[in-house]
């Protein structure tokens, strides 16, 4: 399960940037808090924020941090390290970008980050935390590799280690019972965009094909009351697959008389097509209990189908936690989030990106933010600021586009 995630010199993030689903001490819906020994995490997190604020920088870092992770050490010795840092400002533009995570195996932490930029790992470290006592493993910094008395997977590998690769990686190449079991849990997260979600119909595709796993899709698609019975999948010669929705069809009193078969690609809407690519992601993370990542998670989908998936995570017994990035304000609503679950992103002058919780926010008179406000209300009026300033159309919408001479 994931603790907090950071990111600096990335992108948009100058400064190094904390999302926590460590839950604070306030009681507000306390059935969205997951308590695994002397941890209580959080659901689920909401991120809002203004067009290029940096909502989707922020999902890229964790997206760019897992895929270092899992690929890194099958990359050549001259493939550069696919990092971005803060490009506005001198001092940062030649230095490494800063990824660290916490999470939890089991009951075990474990605080893993490094520093890269195109060329090189600047440095990497690994912690495993049992019974409050944190532990090196391992810490490098450049041509340096100090393994901790805990961690004889990494004895050896020193030298096997290239300049633009990471320690981790390389020690789960060699079957390193520790590395392998952080691989593992990376491998296990899920992190895409709600505007491309069709990257992820083959999932969905590949459970319709095992009859308990459809079993699965059903149970999430059916309840949203999309209109059809069933669904299923029609294969055809050549790999060529064919989703079908079942429908009932009527005769002049209403009555059923038949059932008809429609395409989901060519019949359905977009947000039915959005739904069922997902179904497989999603359904995924919450019966295997793991974390699911997503950028406009609202696109194409009406807000109760939205807020119908959110409290999906927040009802699993799994565990299951979910990280998405919205313009959705109805969400704020319905009652459904926590004030420590709801983050903000906002860009200042300098185009230099912070991250914030509701619960941290504070007014200009240095009151914390109370749980009955409206969230949605003081936030469309700009009190949690986050929001985009819209200049003065008026002289384009009088006088029509201003020429040159």
């Amino acid at each position: 399960m994931l603790i907090e995630f950071t990111v600096g010199n990335f992108l948009s993030f100058k400064e190094k940037k904390t999302l926590s689903l460590e839950a604070s001490s306030i009681k507000d819906n306390p059935e969205n808090i997951i308590e695994i020994g002397r941890y209580k995490l959080l659901r689920s997190v909401v991120l809002y924020g203004a067009n290029s604020s940096g909502k989707s920088n922020f999902i890229k870092g964790i997206t760019r941090m897992s895929e270092m992770v899992r690929h890194s050490a099958k990359e050549s010795s001259t493939s550069e390290i696919d990092v971005v840092p803060f490009l506005m400002n001198s001092e940062t533009d030649n230095k490494p970008s800063y990824f660290e995570i916490l999470f939890l195996i089991e009951e075990t932490r474990y605080r893993y980050g490094f520093e890269a930029n195109k060329k090189i790992i600047y440095s990497e470290w690994l912690f495993e935390c049992k019974a409050n006592k944190e532990t090196l493993l391992f810490i490098r910094d450049k041509d340096s590799i100090e393994i901790g008395l805990e961690f004889d997977e990494g004895k050896g590998i020193e030298e096997k280690t290239r300049d633009n690769a990471l320690f981790l990686s390389v020690c789960d190449q060699f079957n390193g019972a520790v590395s392998k079991k952080i691989i593992a849990w990376f491998n296990k997260q899920h992190i895409f965009s709600g505007l491309h979600h069709e990257i992820k119909k083959n999932l969905t595709s590949t459970f319709l094909r095992d009859k308990g796993l459809k079993l699965w899709i059903k149970d999430f698609l059916i309840p949203l009351s999309l209109g059809f019975n069933d669904l299923g999948l029609i294969e055809f010669e050549k790999g060529v697959n064919q989703v079908v929705t079942y429908h009932n069809k009527y005769d002049k009193e209403g009555n059923v008389i038949d059932e008809l078969a429609l395409d989901l690609v060519k019949q359905e809407s977009s947000g039915t097509n959005k739904l069922y690519d997902m179904a497989g992601t999603l359904v995924y993370g919450l019966k295997l209990g793991t974390l699911t990542v997503i950028d406009e998670l609202d696109a194409k989908l009406h807000p109760l189908l939205t807020m119908a998936i959110v409290k999906l995570f927040h009802s699993s017994g799994n565990n299951a936690q979910l990280i998405f990035a919205t313009h959705d304000t109805n969400l704020l609503n319905y009652g459904c989030f926590r004030r420590d679950q709801i983050y903000f992103t906002e860009k200042n002058r300098l185009e230099e990106t912070d991250i914030y919780s509701l619960v941290e926010y504070r007014t200009p008179d240095g009151r914390k933010i109370r749980n009955d406000n409206s969230f949605e209300k003081d936030y469309i009026a700009g009190r949690y600021g986050a929001i985009p300033y819209v200049g003065d159309f008026s002289k384009l919408m009088n006088d029509g586009p201003s020429s040159e001479d």
